[in-house]
């Protein structure tokens, strides 16, 4: 009996051996075939513009060709919901942003993913940080006389926005909670047609980025007024922060960032990673992104991981004070 326990331990000790060893060989000749990047957002946008810009370096950094598929539609959780039930084997990464991993999961009372337990972080790629810009309709000409404009008549000025749970929604809802200020939201669909509407002068105010709203930043159809950023923008070095204005609380962006399915071997995700950084670090890349309005980052998984848990919070708590709700 003590005999057969001996050897049946020994064949499973080599079973286990052979098998990590498998995975450790199988895990250091990834990538060995083409991988899938999805974006949970139409061709021409911001996380699409993100995307192909990096792809091409990160496609040599991996030596294997990077695809990118798009995949719109109900917030990004139709592509999320693809890639949570995706294998974990690093050939379907994915690009997340605030809405997929931090405001869906308050924003819907179901959803078809939860970020916690089906992705995991490979890294930041960059920020876009939120500008609030004024146009013909609006007669502010600085911070403060929005806020004087709109706590002169309650409830009459509106604000529009990229739709109901963007990051730049959610940038001008924490600076309205803020200053105190009671207006009416105006949701589009999309950023670009909220910016274009702000421009005609059909809606006052609204939160950009540099990288939708620069051209019209720079050519004057819309005034930018505060940076929603730690520090200025070095392409707007003459617009203030809110914290310069009175408004430390004010910080908000949209972020770029990369992940893939849980359970994914972590040798894998060291090589994305790994990937990643260098991919950002080419200094080609990273003018791209610096042109367009990112702010490059490349930072580690721990990195990616540690802003989430210090924004969910703090988002969470703004979305159930104004009870926002996409359901």
């Amino acid at each position: 009996m003590k005999k057969t326990l001996v050897r049946t331990t020994l064949v499973a000790g080599a079973l286990l051996g052979a098998l990590l060893a498998s995975t450790a060989a199988w895990s250091q000749a990834y990538p060995q075939r083409p991988i899938r990047w999805i974006i949970p957002y139409a061709a021409g946008g911001g996380a699409d513009a993100l995307a192909r810009m990096v792809m091409p370096a990160l496609s040599r950094e991996l030596g294997q060709p990077v695809v990118i598929e798009n995949k719109p539609g109900a917030a990004s959780a139709i592509a999320a919901s693809e890639v949570a039930r995706s294998a974990p084997d690093g050939y379907t990464i994915f690009s997340a942003d605030n809405g997929t991993l931090i405001y869906n999961t308050a924003l819907y009372k179901k959803l078809s993913y939860d970020p916690a337990r089906d992705f995991a972080p490979v890294s930041l790629l960059g920020r876009l940080p939120t500008i609030l810009v004024a146009g013909p309709a609006s007669s502010a000409k600085d911070l403060a006389d929005v806020v004087r404009i709109a706590k002169a008549e309650p409830g009459k000025h509106s604000f529009a926005s990229a739709g109901t749970g963007s990051p730049h929604a959610m940038a001008m809802e924490l600076f309205r909670t803020q200053a105190g200020l009671d207006m009416i939201h105006v949701p589009y669909r999309g950023g670009a047609l909220s910016l274009q509407d702000v421009a005609a002068g059909q809606v006052p105010i609204t939160m950009t980025d540099f990288a939708g709203g620069g051209g019209m930043i720079k050519s004057g159809k819309v005034r930018a007024l505060a940076v929603a950023n730690a520090t200025r923008l070095p392409q707007l070095p003459d617009v203030p922060t809110f914290a310069e204005l009175g408004y430390k609380e004010v910080l908000a962006e949209a972020f770029g960032g990369l992940v893939v399915p849980a359970r994914t071997p972590p040798e894998v995700i060291a090589r994305l990673e790994s990937a990643a950084q260098k991919a950002i670090a080419d200094p080609e890349v990273r003018q791209k992104l610096i042109d367009i309005g990112y702010e490059p980052v490349g930072g580690t998984a721990q990195q990616f991981q540690a802003m989430l848990q210090k924004d969910i919070p703090r988002w969470h708590r703004l979305i159930r004070q104004l009870n926002i709700s996409l359901d």
